[in-house]
């Protein structure tokens, strides 16, 4: 069973659906759980959300926010998270924003992603740093660690 099949089913198991958040990864997560037959069971959707302008208005993330701490922040990706879950029928929500590359600088190099997980309970961010492994690995990673994230947050709710 595919990593994204066995998210859906923890899912199923806690009876919610799921959110994502997607800026580095441009609805990669999303379209790794739709990818599995009936996953409307256990999906409500996805936010697309690349620009700024679109955090703030479909995940209400704050100006001040993103001026104090920059798109690519643990701050930003708590933001994304809890608005993905609280503008949506979801009760887990995955967030992630990051420098997939090429680029970055010596503050925020290539390959970091910040994820956020939002639960009713709360939200708990973490910082990846991949490394400079290439824009299509930093995303396919982003990918795999967001759906650990989902698949052990489900495997611990009582």
């Amino acid at each position: 069973m595919s990593l994204a099949a066995r998210v859906l089913q923890a899912a199923r198991d806690r009876g919610v659906m799921i959110a994502t958040a997607e800026s580095c990864t441009g609805g990669l997560i999303i379209g790794a759980l739709t990818e599995v037959p009936g996953s409307s069971d256990a999906v409500d959707r996805g936010f697309i959300t690349y620009s700024n302008a679109a955090k703030q208005q479909m995940l209400g993330v704050r100006a001040e926010s993103l001026r104090d701490h920059g798109a690519v922040s643990p701050e930003v990706a708590a933001e994304m998270a809890r608005g993905a879950l609280h503008r949506s029928d979801a009760g887990i929500a995955v967030a992630v924003t990051g420098i997939a590359g090429p680029g970055g600088s010596d503050h925020k190099p290539e390959g970091r992603v910040c994820f956020g997980l939002a639960q009713p309970d709360g939200v708990r961010v973490e910082t990846v740093e991949f490394s400079a492994i290439g824009r299509s690995h930093v995303r396919a990673a982003t990918v795999d660690h967001a759906l650990n994230l989902l698949l052990d947050a489900l495997r611990d709710q009582p």
